[in-house]
C-alpha cells in the first residue's frame, strides 16, 4: 500500500487517545487523511492531536463521550467543518468487571459498559450513515474475540463485543441503499491499556506470579498491527473485503 492511501479523506476514530486508536489516528495522518480524534481525554487527545499537526499533519481534537448522542452530533458537526465525512473507525471502548461472577455482577457496571461500547458505537454509526449519505464511505466497528469467537473475563465486555458484532453484520446486509462498506474487526490479544490492565486483574484473581503477569504482557500484539488492517480497510483496496475481519 502506497503511503498516500488515504490522501484527503476525511476519518474519524472514536477512542483515538490510547491503544489501538491512537496507532490508528498517527498511521491514517501519515498517509494523508484529515483525522478527528476523538475522545474522552482532552488532555492527552489534545496533545497527540497537536504533535502529529507540528509534524504536518492535518489532525484535530474534539472531546466526546459516545454514549451521549448530543455529543456524537457536535462530533459529526465538527467534522463537516474538514470536509465530507469518509471514514468512520470506532474503537471507543471500556472494560469493567473482570472475573467477578455474575451473581455479583453490578448492573450500574453492566448499563456502564454497555453504553459506551454497544450503545456508542450504535450511536456513532448511526450519525455517520447520516453524514455520508448517497455519496459513500466506509464504517469500521472494533469488535473483539470476546462475545464472538469466545467468552471474556467480563460479563459486560463479552456482551457489549457481541453487540457490536451484531451490529456490523446488520449493518453489511442493509447498506444496500447507501454505498456504505461496513467491517466489523475483531482483534486478539493486543497490547492496549485496557488489555494490560485486564491480564493484571485476571492474573491476580488467579493467584498467578508477578513474572508470569510479565509473560503474558510480552505476549501481547503490538497495536500497530490493528492499525495497519483499519488503514488498509479505510482504503480503496479494500472494496473486495465483506464481512468480519479477525486479526491477531
Amino acid at each position: 500500500m502506497t503511503t498516500d492511501s488515504l490522501q484527503d479523506r476525511v476519518i474519524i476514530v472514536t477512542g483515538g487517545a490510547s491503544g489501538i486508536g491512537r496507532a490508528t489516528v498517527e498511521l491514517c495522518a501519515q498517509r494523508g487523511a484529515r483525522v478527528v480524534l476523538a475522545d474522552l481525554s482532552q488532555s492527552e487527545g489534545a496533545a497527540i492531536a497537536d504533535n502529529l499537526t507540528a509534524e504536518g499533519h492535518a489532525v484535530r481534537f474534539v472531546a466526546c463521550d459516545v454514549s451521549d448522542e448530543s455529543e456524537v452530533e457536535n462530533l459529526l458537526a465538527a467534522t463537516s467543518e474538514l470536509g465530507r465525512l469518509n471514514v468512520l473507525i470506532a474503537c471507543a471502548g471500556i472494560l469493567h468487571g473482570a472475573t467477578v461472577p455474575i451473581e455479583d455482577f453490578e448492573t450500574a457496571t453492566f448499563d456502564r459498559v454497555l453504553g459506551v461500547n454497544a450503545r456508542g458505537m450504535f450511536l456513532c454509526a448511526k450519525h455517520a450513515v447520516r453524514a455520508m449519505g448517497e455519496a459513500g464511505g466506509v464504517i469500521l466497528l472494533l469488535a473483539s474475540g470476546a462475545g464472538v469467537t469466545s467468552g471474556s473475563s467480563s460479563y459486560a465486555y463479552g456482551t457489549s463485543k457481541g453487540a457490536v458484532h451484531g451490529l456490523g453484520l446488520v449493518m453489511q446486509g442493509r447498506m444496500g441503499y447507501y454505498p456504505i462498506r461496513v467491517n466489523t474487526v475483531a482483534p486478539g490479544s493486543i497490547a492496549t491499556a485496557l488489555k494490560l490492565q485486564n491480564v493484571i486483574d485476571v492474573g491476580q484473581a488467579a493467584g498467578v506470579s508477578d513474572d508470569e503477569i510479565r509473560r503474558r504482557h510480552a505476549a501481547l500484539g503490538d497495536p500497530i498491527g490493528v492499525a495497519r488492517v483499519l488503514a488498509f480497510l479505510a482504503s480503496d483496496e479494500a472494496d473486495y473485503v465483506r464481512g468480519t475481519v479477525f486479526t491477531r
